[in-house]
């Protein structure tokens, strides 16, 4: 026998045992999962995970005011709501918490088409008013398109009995801020179209919230579908809720086109600008002329309370009475004749800015 020989064989198997057996545990550990946690909402950037994530820097240029104080009982549309947001102040680097109530699924391009109200005759008017107005000559019962807006304050919806009494386009709340979500928004999405009204989306502005993530957060929740309305800023002081805070002009003009933008990028249609009195006067009087407004004025005509503005829809009554609805709802007009709402509502709601008076 060679026994050096023998020896040498042994002493390298055993090598080559080892090693194999290291790379077994290599490989072994590498498939182990990770003990951090991730957010309850997936940003795209954690969905690559090839190669590792550098800290983010804190010395990226921001021409926003960050979050100061969640804690807010918003409200929307002149409406009074109280919702209870986080109490906890964040850093920039740390993503708002999220209410397991507002998680959605990702919006997805719908392939519907225009509901066919479109191609039949509008409802007329047919609503009641518990506080009615007499507006003389310029009643909104002249105009021929209505429609109402409606929350988690409306209840279940009857929407069949809402569109037959004259309700032909509503205005459903979304999304307020930059975590919290109407929860009766998606039902009363499906609702509103499966009764062959056009249907938007709006969002009541927070300022003490960053405007890119309030476009974020409505992004997400609201689905960019074809057929639907433009959607639209609700700009108000928030009066109601814990952040006292009042922006100067120029800061709300920042905060609002930054917002504005990225939704008109996303969904392809110049927002609408919701607004009253007392902001409008502060913030908006000779201020984005290229963007179609909505203008609650409930006691006046919009050209005596917002003189020289162009307006596409009127919010006349905060007291409105229908079989649709328990209680009261909120009654919009549209300003145009039947043709031209034809014209604006199927092209997209896309190059019409109606005239001042």
């Amino acid at each position: 026998m060679r026994l050096p020989g023998v020896i040498s064989f042994v002493i390298a198997s055993l090598c080559l045992a080892g090693c194999s057996s290291t790379s077994g545990m290599d490989a072994i550990d590498l498939q182990k999962p990770s003990n951090e946690t991730t957010s309850s909402v997936v940003r795209p950037s954690a969905l690559i995970a090839s190669a590792p994530v550098a800290k983010a820097s804190n010395t990226r240029k921001r021409i926003e005011i960050a979050p100061e104080d969640d804690t807010v009982r918003p409200f929307g549309l002149a409406e009074e709501e109280t919702v209870a947001f986080p109490a906890t102040e964040l850093p920039d680097s740390v993503e708002p918490p999220v209410q397991e109530a507002a998680l959605v699924s990702p919006p997805k391009l719908l392939s519907r088409a225009a509901p066919p109200m479109l191609a039949g005759p509008v409802t007329r008017y047919g609503f009641r008013d518990a506080k009615p107005i007499n507006f003389g000559r310029s009643s909104p019962r002249h105009l021929a398109v209505h429609g109402v807006d409606v929350s988690r304050w409306q209840g279940n919806v009857n929407w069949e009995k809402l569109r037959a009494q004259g309700a032909n386009f509503a205005y459903i709340k979304a999304t307020d801020g930059g975590d919290h979500l109407d929860p009766m928004f998606m039902k009363n999405w499906r609702g509103a179209d499966a009764a062959g009204m056009k249907r938007g989306a709006y969002h009541f502005f927070y300022w003490c919230r960053v405007a890119s993530e309030q476009a974020d957060w409505f992004i997400r929740n609201v689905p960019k579908v074809e057929g639907a309305l433009p959607p639209v800023i609700d700009v108000e002081w928030n009066g109601d809720s814990s952040c006292k805070r009042r922006p100067s002009r120029e800061k709300v003009l920042e905060k609002m086109q930054v917002f504005m933008d990225k939704l008109e990028r996303h969904y392809g249609q110049r927002p609408i600008i919701y607004t009253a009195p007392d902001f409008y006067r502060d913030n908006l009087q000779g201020a984005f002329q290229d963007y179609p407004f909505w203008l609650r004025a409930v006691a006046r005509h919009p050209s005596k309370v917002y003189p020289g503005r162009k307006w596409l829809f009127w919010q006349y009554s905060g007291s409105g009475l229908s079989h649709g609805v328990t209680g009261r709802i909120d009654l919009n007009v549209f300003h145009g004749d039947e043709r031209q709402w034809r014209a604006w509502a199927g092209g997209g709601g896309r190059a019409m800015m109606a005239d001042a008076d």
